[in-house]
């Protein structure tokens, strides 16, 4: 079933894996009795693929796919960047998805790897990319596209930011695909100004599970740009690890403890946040598995994501 079918019906469920690098890694998240196995026991409508920062790890990113789609348990999306990519190596690799049964996917720029000053390939932009997948293969894609509810970095400001979802939607988008985002106040007045700005794709709220004080900081602040609101801010105060989480010097044991507490308290969380983006009205609840499946069940289960289903 497309996606689009899903956010028609009801709110949609949905799971992210990365391609691991390690043969171990891949056993891990795709041998049998493995996390993607895990995963589908929870009925989610899709699981995608992150596609690798500068285009790296793509075998591995088609090898994941690949495998939700034969197993015929949800439906696999791709992530796909156009970093480095020429148009004919995008209508190629788009041509080999297709061939292996996956026919959605993520369409984005992509983070600029360091010390790159554009995307090095034939196209720049997001919305060219929609566009030129929409032209070069009509419907055969369902197209999924980032949201930024606190605004891209590199871009010049919200608004503008919210003009280029829209031109995404114009070019022949399906759905938003959010960024992390855990300031609510920010969230409900960017989902008011898109849909005063005339964005009426579904809207699928990506969700990191609060489950590492270090994870969750270099998510925020190295890779999102997003704000820690108080509440988180107070939950990582509460169990700092000296000096810092990054190069702790405490006994073990502490560590050990403040982790623990840290995991429990941050479930709770990402269960109340879950709560509040429902209580917006979004279409969907995308959570970022990081290859392992115990947490993100465990926070299924108590915010009833399943039971949706």
């Amino acid at each position: 079933m497309s996606v689009k079918d899903v956010f028609a019906k009801r709110r949609a469920f949905s799971f992210e894996v990365f391609p691991p690098k390690t043969d171990k890694g891949m056993e891990k998240l795709c041998g049998e009795g493995g996390v993607l196995e895990d995963l589908y026991t929870m009925n989610p409508d899709y699981i995608s693929c992150t596609y690798g920062a500068g285009g790296t790890n793509v075998g591995k990113n088609l090898e994941v796919l690949s495998k939700i789609a034969k197993d015929g348990k949800c439906t696999p999306v791709t992530h796909f960047t156009c970093i480095g990519n020429t148009k004919e190596g995008i209508k190629k690799q788009l041509s080999d998805y297709l061939a292996n049964g996956i026919d959605h996917i993520l369409a984005l720029r992509g983070d600029l790897p360091f010390g790159w000053t554009g995307t090095g390939g034939d196209l720049h932009y997001a919305t060219e990319l929609v566009k030129f997948i929409r032209d070069e293969f009509g419907d055969k894609f369902t197209i999924a596209v980032a949201g930024s509810p606190e605004g891209h970095m590199q871009c010049r400001s919200l608004q503008s930011d919210i003009s280029y979802l829209r031109q995404k939607q114009d070019n022949g988008a399906d759905f938003i695909m959010t960024q992390l985002c855990w300031d609510m106040d920010q969230f409900k007045y960017w989902l008011d100004a898109i849909y005063d700005a005339g964005v009426t794709m579904p809207v699928d709220v990506g969700i990191m599970p609060v489950l590492d004080m270090g994870a969750t900081i270099n998510m925020a602040l190295s890779r999102n740009g997003c704000v820690i609101p108080r509440d988180l801010a107070a939950l990582i105060s509460n169990h700092w690890i000296f000096p810092n989480p990054f190069a702790p010097n405490e006994s073990e044991e502490s560590i050990a403890k403040k982790k623990a507490d840290f995991r429990k308290y941050g479930i709770e969380y990402t269960v109340k946040l879950i709560d509040e983006y429902r209580a917006c009205g979004i279409d969907g609840i995308h959570l970022y598995a990081l290859n392992k499946s115990d947490a993100v069940k465990e926070i299924a289960e108590i915010a009833h994501l399943v039971d949706v289903i």
